[in-house]
């Protein structure tokens, strides 16, 4: 389908709270569905009712519809394409992610990551319809072409589970993917295959649905967020946003054998997340979760020639044709625009750049992300490669060389620690960080504590620092 006025492209934001709304025959924001405040502020009152960390994103196969889940919140909000208004809001299970509606659009399927279980929302009316047991955190849901057979990934299990929409029973589960944690998935239009990355390791595994089995698994770089999909005059081919290295990457199809790289697309911004071909399959639009923008690829010639704004920290990604009357902009706000985030400098411990790109497709070591919310700035960082199960202080480097210290910080067993939140009054010039040794075990208890109630099961403390710095996207 050609792209026109009538399309719409949406991002979900999970700093602003909000679901922000492109028309990509012109490339320009329209404006942004409120679903919630800004981050910190009222959304950490114990009164607090609106929803908090809008993240995954469907739409119904009729265009129609489209189902929000907000992870911190647990919630799934379904919206009229056509007037962006909240049909209905349905509590769903602990750290909802990522869903999609069944193919007649009467229910919406999401993966409750904090739980064992898929919960099954009535689209139309609201509400619970029943829980399905798939397996340890499940991550998202997508469903085969003819609409019969869902398919689920975990960050819990190294596997893909099968189930039967009718008869809401597991049918079987495909092995052997590259690790137990795959953030995102995405199915060919083919059906043929199923694409599930690995955010944590840098791998993207390929599954073969017609033979059941994984056909490869690539190496792909840090943080492999989302995969999807482009049919063109020079073939089929995956698409795949890599966040630590600031590109998608390119493969071309070969369906039950090893896909082919055939270029990587360096983005305009930092740490590409969702992505979404429109509905010709002639571009490509990619989500920019730290520079809140979403860059358009021509899948011609395979470069950015577009960026547009978003709201704050974009999430998932979906492009739906015929979502709209032309021109419409009915019931959009401007919450979580002109507040662009910037990246600053960073040191590390032995007084390098951490921000530097590293030649061996590594990544950046450490990152700093300054975004202003509700009269403060969120800080963000990301570390990557540091020593594992270590203690870090950050300070923010002030014009004249002195440090205020801004948080401390511990990694995982892998020496990483994906997402590190503080909020303050951010007026340096960069971020640099110091060692303070190997946590302490009271350290290591509280985060196993605090990753048990998030993970029923895990009981081991370095398997707490394992799993509480990995990103939720």
């Amino acid at each position: 389908m050609p792209i026109s006025g009538r399309d719409r492209v949406y991002t979900a934001d999970q700093t602003s709270n909000t679901v922000t709304v492109i028309d990509p025959s012109t490339n320009k924001t329209l404006g942004t569905i409120a679903l919630g405040a800004q981050r910190l502020g009222a959304t950490l009152s114990p009164q607090y009712t609106s929803n908090v960390g809008v993240h995954g994103l469907a739409f119904s196969r009729d265009d129609m519809r489209l189902g929000v889940v907000s992870v911190t919140s647990d919630t799934v909000d379904i919206i009229d394409t056509a007037t962006n208004k909240v049909i209905n809001e349905t509590d769903v299970g602990r750290a909802s992610h990522e869903g999609t509606f069944t193919a007649d659009g009467k229910q919406f399927w999401v993966a409750d990551r904090g739980r064992d279980t898929i919960t099954v929302v009535d689209a139309v009316h609201g509400g619970v319809v029943r829980n399905i047991k798939v397996g340890p955190g499940p991550s998202k849901v997508v469903l085969s072409p003819d609409g019969k057979t869902a398919y689920i990934n975990h960050i819990s299990a190294p596997e893909i589970t099968a189930v039967d929409v009718k008869s809401h029973k597991v049918l079987y589960n495909i092995k052997g993917l590259g690790d137990s944690f795959s953030s995102d998935e995405a199915i060919s239009p083919d059906g043929a295959e199923l694409w599930a990355a690995h955010k944590r390791v840098g791998l993207t595994s390929v599954v073969d649905l017609k033979h059941r089995k994984v056909s490869a698994v690539l190496k792909t770089g840090p943080d492999s967020n989302h995969p999807n999909f482009a049919n063109t005059k020079s073939g089929s081919f995956t698409y795949l946003t890599v966040g630590g290295l600031d590109e998608t990457l390119v493969y071309r199809r070969h369906p039950g054998g090893t896909p082919q790289l055939v270029t990587r697309i360096h983005d305009t911004g930092h740490a590409p997340h969702g992505i979404w071909p429109s509905g010709d399959g002639t571009r490509m639009y990619v989500g920019m979760e730290k520079s809140d923008a979403v860059d358009v690829i021509d899948t011609a010639t395979n470069k950015v020639i577009d960026t547009t704004r978003t709201g704050q920290e974009p999430q998932a990604l979906v492009y739906v044709p015929n979502a709209a009357p032309a021109g419409s902009a009915a019931n959009l706000g401007r919450q979580g625009l002109g507040s662009a985030p910037r990246n600053v400098p960073t040191t590390l411990p032995d007084g390098t750049a951490g921000e530097t790109m590293r030649s061996d497709n590594k990544g950046r070591r450490l990152e700093a992300t300054i975004r202003p919310v509700s009269g403060l700035d969120m800080i963000q960082l990301q570390a990557r490669d540091f020593q594992p199960t270590t203690t870090y202080q950050a300070y923010a480097v002030q014009k004249d060389g002195s440090r205020i210290p801004v948080l401390s910080f511990t990694t995982d067993a892998s020496g990483n620690a994906a997402q590190v939140l503080a909020f303050a009054d951010f007026t340096g010039v960069s971020i640099s960080v110091t060692s303070e040794g190997k946590a302490t075990a009271q350290t290591l208890a509280r985060m196993s504590a605090a990753v048990a109630s998030m993970h029923p099961g895990s009981d081991s403390a370095v398997e707490a620092a394992d799993l509480l710095y990995c990103d939720c996207c």
